[in-house]
């Protein structure tokens, strides 16, 4: 049988886990913060898991970059598209670039799931030539990858040829104009000079000497 000393102090113990139901403030209140990614201008037409590589000119090999989501994003009102990729745990961009007209992706010799391209790269900060490499789960994503990518140099270089198109155009109308202006006051400075010339007659026939007969 329990000491009613011991039994006591039992009792005491468990009404001080019991719920009061008293609300508790927090001692540190935190506000929410609005995240900002970069890409809220952008819709992203390809998005697919993949390891990054990039090729160590100095050590003659490939080192890993990271892995997580590359992704293709398109600017709603410039059109232009980017390729970006975050590592998946910390985030940190591991590439950021343009995809140019100029641009084309190969499959790496050997490896249907890889393939490889070069790019203008700015992740660190800074422009950087650099050749990647990346490595698909799958046959099929890479396949993906490689035809949107093509795809997209492709759409950007018909939009660079129809901006040339219309700039050229553009001269061509501007050149057109200015010389309609030109050959309407060519014609207004014909007008004053014959004008000018008859009036140098009647001048001259006003200034003869009137006959003292």
């Amino acid at each position: 049988m329990a000491d009613p000393e011991h039994r006591e102090e039992e009792e005491n113990a468990a009404g001080e886990d019991e719920d009061t139901g008293a609300p508790v403030a927090p001692i540190v209140r935190l506000e929410e913060v609005a995240i900002t990614t970069g890409e809220e201008d952008e819709d992203a037409i390809l998005d697919l898991k993949s390891k990054l590589y990039r090729f160590d000119k100095e050590g003659n090999q490939w080192k890993e970059r990271g892995a997580g989501t590359i992704k293709l994003l398109k600017h709603k009102e410039s059109g232009k598209v980017r390729l970006v990729m975050r590592q998946s745990k910390t985030l940190k961009i591991c590439a950021n670039h343009l995809v140019l007209p100029t641009m084309s992706v190969q499959e790496h010799a050997g490896n249907d799931k890889s393939c490889v391209w070069h790019a203008t790269d700015f992740a660190d900060g800074e422009l950087k030539d650099e050749l990647f490499g990346i490595r698909f789960g799958s046959v099929e994503n890479c396949k993906t990858f490689m035809e949107k990518f093509e795809e997209v140099a492709e759409s950007q270089q018909k939009k660079e040829e129809n901006k040339d198109a219309s700039a050229a155009a553009g001269l061509l109308e501007k050149l057109s104009v200015e010389d309609e202006k030109s050959e309407d006051k060519g014609g207004e400075e014909e007008v004053p000079s014959a004008a000018g010339e008859k009036e140098s007659g009647s001048a001259e026939k006003d200034e003869k000497p009137v006959s003292s007969s």
